[in-house]
């Protein structure tokens, strides 16, 4: 199944790339991702998940919002009063990346001004993390169980604990780190410009499991052409 290229980020990435000169094979020796990836992401032919849109962000030393949040305001959902997402537990949309688990809830939920995250911190180091990121907005940080360290550029790793909470200007590069035995989880709350595309984008390569750990009929924005 291909991805409507009107509004994905693949655009982006190639208005950047050749805007820096940038052959396909230069930014995959940059990127580490290889050049059969790069060239599906631009066509719009592979899901633009989180992890990718990092690592992409940070080879052509570019704002992450720069290749999320180019879509026409046409194109976002406009705003209605009353509308509501219950996620009930279990059952929500996940991204898995040797980095990260993520759940997304209210997923389905498009045009938000913010995005909640549930994420289980694995990387134990900035290396295994693949560097700090920063995006345009906001964002607020809340320790589920387990202990970590949030790590940037402007600040000494910060302590985190269950109960722990940060807000910050996700502007500065940041990265969460894991320092418990046990599992870390977090909900992070992004908010700004962009961050609902990420979510869309990362959200054609999710997996709604339910607590059975069965896999419930396909999401909308499933997409069977995709490269882990």
């Amino acid at each position: 199944m291909t991805i409507d290229t009107a509004s994905h980020p693949g655009q982006a990435l190639r208005a950047a790339r050749i805007d820096q000169g940038l052959t396909l094979r230069d930014l995959a020796a940059r990127t580490g991702l290889p050049y059969s990836t790069l060239s599906k992401l631009e066509n719009g032919k592979m899901a633009m998940t989180y992890d990718k849109l990092v690592r992409l962000a940070q080879g052509l030393g570019v704002d992450l919002g720069s290749l999320v949040n180019g879509a026409p305001a046409a194109d976002q959902a406009p705003p209605a009063v009353g509308r509501r997402s219950v996620a009930r537990a279990g059952r929500w949309l996940n991204a898995s990346s040797e980095r990260h688990r993520h759940h997304y809830p209210a997923a389905e939920l498009l045009g938000k001004m913010m995005v909640p995250i549930i994420i289980e911190v694995i990387a134990d180091d900035v290396d295994a993390l693949g560097g700090l990121v920063r995006h345009t907005g906001e964002e607020y940080l809340y320790v589920l169980r387990g202990a970590m360290e949030l790590h940037s550029d402007l600040y000494a790793p910060l302590p985190l604990k269950a109960g722990d909470s940060v807000y910050f200007d996700s502007g500065m590069a940041h990265g969460y780190i894991k320092t418990s035995a046990e599992t870390c989880e977090v909900l992070s709350v992004c908010a700004g410009p962009g961050m609902q595309r990420v979510a869309e984008s990362a959200g054609q390569s999710w997996d709604l499991v339910s607590p059975d750990g069965t896999k419930p009929p396909a999401h909308p924005h499933d997409v069977s052409d995709i490269e882990t």
